[in-house]
């Protein structure tokens, strides 16, 4: 018995010393490796802004200070047919963002066939030839003149008077004309007046007459207006007084527009 338990001691040490040598296990916690396996989740993008959509032609987006009159002045349209294009009841409340027609709507046109015409029906024996009807010429169709274009001597000078300030587009899109209160303003040349008001910001008193030629002239700060709107008017005609309405000064401004653009007055005025 004591041989086998002298025997058994160096076994069961080599043992513990195989214990001791190794070194505790390591901790983990529980769910670590997890955490650890487990990537991270990648920020998502974000969204990026819905384009905004193109504005049709033919249109206008309202802007800031912005009214119906003054957009309808910038496009050589009358106010009354973009209140009418746009449905407005009432001209003075748009809003800004508002797309708004500013040009005469495209309307499709039915071709209507043109009705066949016929002939007076004659009796005439069975088999009997019919008479030939002799040949006719077409009639020439006359020749459209060609218009001339608009010369100088169709606008006449609304006031004589210095010139203050020469055309500068966009910075200036007439020119001022020099006067003293009171003086007499006529038009330009002869056509209907489409509106009289203070409807345009920095113009004060205003007139603007639509011409036959497609021209729009405009007269502005004025001190007193003596037409009424979709009054024909004669060129040389009164039209209003000078002052200085929404002015530093008193003044003409005066603007020839070819349809929407505005044009220098100097290249179609007459020499002083």
């Amino acid at each position: 018995m004591t041989t086998i338990h002298l025997l058994l001691v160096p076994v069961a040490a080599l043992a513990l010393g195989g214990c001791v040598a190794s070194g505790p296990a390591p901790v983990e916690e529980r769910g670590s490796r997890a955490a650890k396996a487990a990537p991270k989740p990648e920020p998502r993008p974000a969204a990026a802004a819905a384009p905004s959509a193109p504005v049709p032609e033919g249109s206008y987006v309202v802007k800031k200070g912005d009214t119906l009159y003054s957009i309808a002045l910038e496009h050589g349209a009358d106010y009354r047919d973009v209140a009418q294009w746009n449905r407005l009841e009432d001209p003075s409340r748009i809003q800004i963002g508002q797309v708004l027609r500013v040009s005469v709507p495209e309307q499709k046109l039915v071709e209507v066939g043109k009705p066949r015409v016929i002939g007076r029906v004659e009796a005439r024996p069975l088999g009997e030839p019919a008479p030939k009807e002799p040949a006719v010429a077409p009639k020439p169709e006359p020749k459209a003149e060609p218009k001339a274009p608009p010369s100088s001597a169709e606008f006449i000078w609304p006031i004589k008077g210095k010139v203050l300030t020469a055309f500068a587009e966009p910075r200036s899109k007439g020119i001022d004309i020099d006067g003293k209160p009171g003086d007499a303003i006529v038009a330009a040349a002869a056509g209907r007046v489409t509106y009289t008001g203070t409807g345009i910001p920095g113009l004060g008193k205003l007139v603007v007459i639509r011409h036959e030629t497609g021209f729009i002239t405009v007269y502005a700060h004025n001190r007193d207006i003596v037409v009424k709107e979709q009054q024909s008017v004669g060129r040389g005609q009164k039209i209003a007084e000078l002052g200085n309405t929404d002015s530093d000064r008193p003044k003409l401004h005066f603007q020839i527009r070819k349809g929407a653009a505005a044009v220098d007055p100097l290249r179609y005025l007459p020499a002083l």
